[in-house]
């Protein structure tokens, strides 16, 4: 009878991305390889050109949406869970955006659990993160500082939502990443109870009527064009992603308040680099609390740290009597939150 597999046996990273050997696919690949299992649509994390791609279907879709229907060789949509070379694989829930999932490796020895991008706060347009129990824990810590604790969703919205009461005769230009953050914002808007017409960026359009597509309620969406006039868009609040108000576009509409939906916009100087004069701290991945709390909670053997603040939470885990280990990844991008 042979000994069971090391975790690293079973995953290891190489420079390609994280490799599972027994089963001879990579988990978010950052070049295209022949078998790859994609946590969720963001283009650090799903890249086209792979040969087989295994993810949830809303993934898939996104990933035809983004790059065209033959991004990959063949698509095998996973629902929970499925068996490859007699590995096997679960996708689980991860409160990221539409579609996000983690992926848990498991040979019937240990199982790993690799994160992706997660968030544990309220985001009506996906499913909520869920713990996918695990012996490893491979985990992002894009704001693993302790000084990353956000506020609620709720509060920035109204912040936002105070914002356009008080300013009537301006619009309120939202900057908001095209995936994930722009139907997040919308829907919370709607939540809170702005219903209005919210205007959005051609470069939105597609995707936000995927979310539609898939039950998320983002309510009386209209191209963000000036054809009636700058005076229309008073008192509007607008969506664009964040490269347009670099150009022109942003030029086109009524003395405009440029606010930025970001966790980034908790530093200061993050905001004033970009023009913003109303920050929005809205983060779709886990601040220092949500994350240690969720290794707390899990409280696996290891934990392995992929991209972000690396050093600050594997110290954090030493401190709490857990094995840790940065495994240097490149490739991911921490600005697209």
């Amino acid at each position: 009878m042979s000994a069971p597999r090391l975790p690293e046996e079973l995953l290891h990273p190489q420079p390609a991305g994280l490799y599972c050997p027994a089963g001879d696919f990579y988990i978010d690949p950052v070049r295209p390889v022949a078998r790859a299992m994609i946590t969720h649509g963001h283009a650090d994390h799903a890249r086209a050109g792979h040969g087989t791609v295994w993810a949830s279907p809303q993934t898939l879709d996104i990933m035809a949406i983004r790059y065209g229907e033959s991004f990959c060789d063949t698509r095998i949509p996973v629902q929970d869970s499925t068996m490859v070379s007699g590995i096997k694989t679960c996708f689980t829930p991860a409160g990221h955006v539409l579609g996000s999932c983690q992926i848990t490796v498991d040979d019937g020895d240990t199982a790993i659990t690799v994160s992706g991008d997660y968030a544990r706060v309220d985001n009506p347009a996906c499913a909520p993160f869920q713990l996918a129990p695990c012996d490893v824990f491979v985990t992002e810590a894009t704001f693993g500082l302790p000084v990353f604790n956000h506020p609620s969703p709720r509060a920035e919205i109204n912040k936002l939502l105070r914002s356009v009461a008080a300013q009537p005769e301006r619009c309120h230009l939202v900057g908001a990443y095209a995936l994930g953050k722009a139907q997040r914002v919308i829907a919370l808007l709607r939540q809170a109870g702005w219903d209005q017409p919210i205007y959005i960026h051609g470069a939105l359009q597609r995707l936000c009527d995927y979310h539609i597509e898939q039950g998320v309620d983002l309510g009386d969406l209209r191209p963000a064009t000036t054809k009636d006039g700058k005076a229309a868009f008073k008192g509007q609040i607008i969506l664009g992603p964040p490269s347009a108000f670099a150009a022109t576009w942003a030029q086109r509409f009524p003395e405009p308040v440029i606010c930025f939906a970001s966790g980034w916009m908790q530093v200061r100087a993050r905001a004033r680099q970009r023009g913003v004069e109303l920050p929005l701290i809205l983060s779709d991945h886990v601040d220092w609390s949500d994350l240690t709390r969720t290794i707390q909670e899990l409280a696996p053997t290891q934990v392995w740290v992929t991209h972000g603040r690396e050093d600050a939470l594997v110290r954090w885990c030493e401190l709490n009597q857990i094995a840790a280990r940065p495994l240097r990844l490149v490739g991911y991008e921490e600005e697209a939150d």
